[in-house]
């Protein structure tokens, strides 16, 4: 069982912190809404009061959030500061490249290992454990991400470096209309 902190369990992170606690591992949520929080209790999630509070004792941090400056707010405002070295932080949220290359810089410069991580598929793959996860960053990174994505996924492809897994999401999008 790996210790997994989920921050954002909104429509998808719900579905996708579910999926982990199915398959064993044991999960601390952090959100905003009160109520998504509740959910997420209720499919056997312990809530924090705070990102910084749900990664505490973590090995993987999960991220789900709304946009990029969501996720530079938590990462970069204390979460990473937060995080003993070679934690791994998988970015799930959908958000432009920039913006992921700097998180992973961050993430780096604390010794965290870290893949961008956006998926494919919409609530009904989060809640099927088919979702498809384009992942950006350093081999090792995505190799120990690799087995918790496969409790939330079923297609799991390493697109390169950091901020290659939005680059490859946005392609997809552009594909798709």
């Amino acid at each position: 069982m790996t210790n997994i902190a989920f921050i954002g369990v909104g429509n998808m992170g719900n579905p996708m912190a579910g999926n982990l606690i199915k398959a064993g591992h044991g999960v601390v949520a952090f959100d905003l809404s009160a109520e998504l929080l509740a959910k997420a209790v209720a499919a056997g999630a312990t809530a924090a009061a705070s990102a910084v509070e749900a990664a505490r004792g973590a090995e993987v941090v999960i991220t789900m959030l709304p946009a990029g400056k969501h996720v530079k707010e938590v990462c970069l405002g204390g979460l990473f500061d937060a995080l003993p070295a070679g934690t791994l932080v998988i970015d799930c949220s959908t958000i432009d490249v920039d913006t992921a290359r700097e998180v992973h810089a961050a993430a780096a410069a604390k010794g965290l290992a870290m893949v961008d991580a956006p998926v494919s598929g919409g609530v009904g793959g989060a809640e099927g454990a088919t979702l498809t996860f384009m992942v950006g960053g350093a081999d090792d990174a995505f190799a120990r991400a690799k087995p918790v994505l496969e409790k939330m996924g079923k297609t799991i492809v390493h697109c390169g470096g950091p901020g290659n897994g939005q680059a490859a999401k946005i392609c997809n999008n552009m594909m798709l209309g």
